[in-house]
């Protein structure tokens, strides 16, 4: 029992790198994407095609590619990362591509006549998305975030191949060291409660704006 308690201690150090690479991509990739959307339903032609080339080129190569390419691949032209802060970009940056295009079929699902509605009201283009459009879309994207937001804690067990001690990492070491599969059955656990953790948190979010 002793040996278990020290396993799971020293997995759930490797679990709070887990954590902090969830919150760091989250709290930049959320705005990101954001901005990602607006910019990509706007009429500005020029904007529209360079977002797009974004979005296609990050959705359409592997995120552990791009991973590489931050860590491995910047030190050739100076551009020298530690693992996490490498780690944390690339995330942020292809996390950001997939929730744009979330935001923005989440905006483009709301009916039209709410935008020629809130023009009779005088509302301009950023009061209509901020007071109308946004509440309306949040609620029709809940769903979608939430499956991102389990598959960002799953796929941060990629960071294990630049050296960060995450918890997949944590685990593997354990193996390696004791020769039995206990660390990862251990592993799965806590990979189970993080992400339940986080459906029954976008559920409580979801019944919220459904009320209102």
């Amino acid at each position: 029992m002793s040996d278990i308690m020290d396993i799971t201690g020293f997995i759930l150090s490797g679990s709070l790198i887990t954590i902090q690479l969830f919150f760091i991509t989250a709290i930049f990739s959320i705005p990101l994407g954001c901005l990602v959307a607006l910019g990509k339903i706007s009429k500005i032609k020029p904007i529209k095609a360079v977002l797009s080339l974004y979005t296609w080129a990050f959705r359409g190569t592997p995120l552990l590619l791009q991973l590489f390419f931050t860590y491995f691949g910047l030190p050739v032209i100076g551009i020298r990362l530690s693992p996490l802060a490498a780690a944390s970009i690339a995330f942020t940056i292809n996390y950001a591509a997939y929730l744009a295009e979330i935001f923005r079929s989440g905006i483009e699902s709301i009916d039209k006549g709410q935008f020629e509605a809130s023009k009779v009201l005088g509302m301009n283009y950023c009061q209509t998305m901020i007071k109308i459009i946004i509440p309306q879309a949040i609620r029709n994207v809940i769903p979608p975030v939430c499956n991102e937001s389990i598959n960002l804690i799953k796929d941060s067990a990629l960071v294990a191949t630049i050296g960060v001690g995450d918890l997949l990492r944590a685990a593997k070491e354990v193996v390696t060291r004791d020769f039995t599969i206990t660390p990862f059955i251990i592993a799965a656990i806590l990979y189970l409660i993080l992400t339940s953790v986080l459906v029954m948190a976008f559920r409580k979010l979801e019944k919220k704006y459904s009320i209102n």
